[in-house]
């Protein structure tokens, strides 16, 4: 029997993995499985197309940004096979920013940025060109009114953020817990912001596949997502999520704070720069949803496709609906949802609008809401 690799960031949301492994349900569904920790996004993104890992952990928008030729080399295909996880991240500010501007504090964090630019130059992380956490970023960027041209974005691999931030090689960073927990804890930044504030149920880790993988062992692929699937709906119930955690913290895993990870999976987060507890009572991480989690939506890889034209990223205007259509696996998801009797949600290319813009967003009609949309 084929060992299939699967590669994962150490981040609280490659738990689905993780769940999968130690509660033996790939062996349940009659697949074996290593995983293997990986140091980047970028490794991850040259393992999957070696062949080398055979499938992984990722951010859902890094198949586009590869395929389009922001974070890789243009026309190379990772397969998109299910979503693993809504919500969860987080933008983290510096000490700087400790009493200029409080959590959700949009219309003091332009002021905030000019008084530190007095100082030093402003420069804000994220994890890859493209990815999840740099569209997060350029989101916030807009709506709070800072052009992104006037402050410096750089690529930091999520374990080395709260490192950076401690040496000063940054002001701010988007990443996925528990690196915006860990700086909160450590008294080295606080969370200003959690993804589900800026769009709620986002998509945000994907299972993402070799496409020969994909191709050649279609139904080795589907026991594995079934295996992740029944891993999802076991995270979704808060009461194994303590579990979980005792898991995840191990150093060979995500390898940190336990108390940091169990929190914010349970939807608590402790901001830091004394500005108390927020809790999420509907909108925290979630896995599973009833489904709604794990449906990958061609709406919402235009939804992508649409900020790299918006923040200049790419000079052309992409054919959006071909490049979902090659890179999302919607059919395979279909029959492994309908097989282990999960609903299958139908809101796919439907409009929808996120959190911190006025404007809705027509997956049929990008052209107009670029049109529309802050840069």
């Amino acid at each position: 029997m084929k060992t299939i690799k699967l590669g994962f960031i150490p981040l609280t949301d490659c738990a689905p993995l993780v769940v999968a492994k130690e509660m033996n349900l790939f062996q349940k569904h009659g697949v074996t499985v290593e995983l293997s920790k990986e140091a980047s996004w970028a490794n991850i993104r040259d393992k999957i197309l070696s062949g080398e890992l055979d499938g992984a952990h990722c951010l859902f928008s890094m198949p586009f940004s590869v395929y389009t030729g922001i974070g890789g080399k243009a026309g190379t295909e990772m397969k998109i096979a299910m979503v693993l996880s809504n919500n969860g991240q987080g933008i983290t500010l510096s000490k700087d920013f400790c009493g200029l501007v409080g959590f959700k504090e949009y219309n003091k964090v332009a002021s905030a940025v000019k008084n530190i630019q007095t100082r030093k130059e402003v420069t804000f992380a994220m994890t890859f060109p493209g990815g999840t956490h740099d569209i997060w970023l350029r989101n916030w960027l807009a709506a709070c009114g800072i052009n992104q041209k006037s402050v410096g974005i750089i690529t930091i691999p999520p374990p080395q953020m709260v490192a950076n931030m401690r040496v000063d090689n940054m002001e701010g960073y988007c990443v996925g817990e528990p690196w915006n927990g860990v700086a909160a804890i450590q008294n080295v930044g606080f969370t200003h912001i959690a993804s589900q504030d800026i769009w709620k149920h986002h998509p945000e880790k994907a299972l993402v596949v070799n496409s020969e993988f994909a191709k050649n062992n279609r139904e080795d692929l589907k026991k594995v997502m079934k295996a992740i699937l029944e891993a999802c709906q076991w995270l979704d119930n808060m009461s194994n999520r303590k579990k979980a955690a005792n898991w995840l913290t191990k150093p060979y895993y995500v390898n940190a704070n336990l108390s940091v990870i169990e929190t914010r999976l349970l939807g608590s987060n402790d901001l830091g720069c004394e500005l108390g507890v927020q809790k999420y009572k509907d909108d925290y991480m979630t896995f599973y949803n009833n489904g709604f989690v794990n449906a990958p939506r061609k709406s919402h890889a235009i939804w992508f496709l649409s900020q790299y034209v918006r923040f200049g990223m790419m000079k052309d205007i992409p054919d959006y609906k071909a490049i979902a259509d090659k890179l999302i696996l919607n059919d395979l998801y279909e029959e492994v949802a309908q097989s282990m009797d999960i609903p299958l949600p139908k809101d796919d290319m439907k409009p929808f609008k996120t959190n911190l813009e006025t404007i809705t967003f027509d997956p049929n009609n990008p052209s107009q809401y670029l049109q529309l949309a802050k840069k």
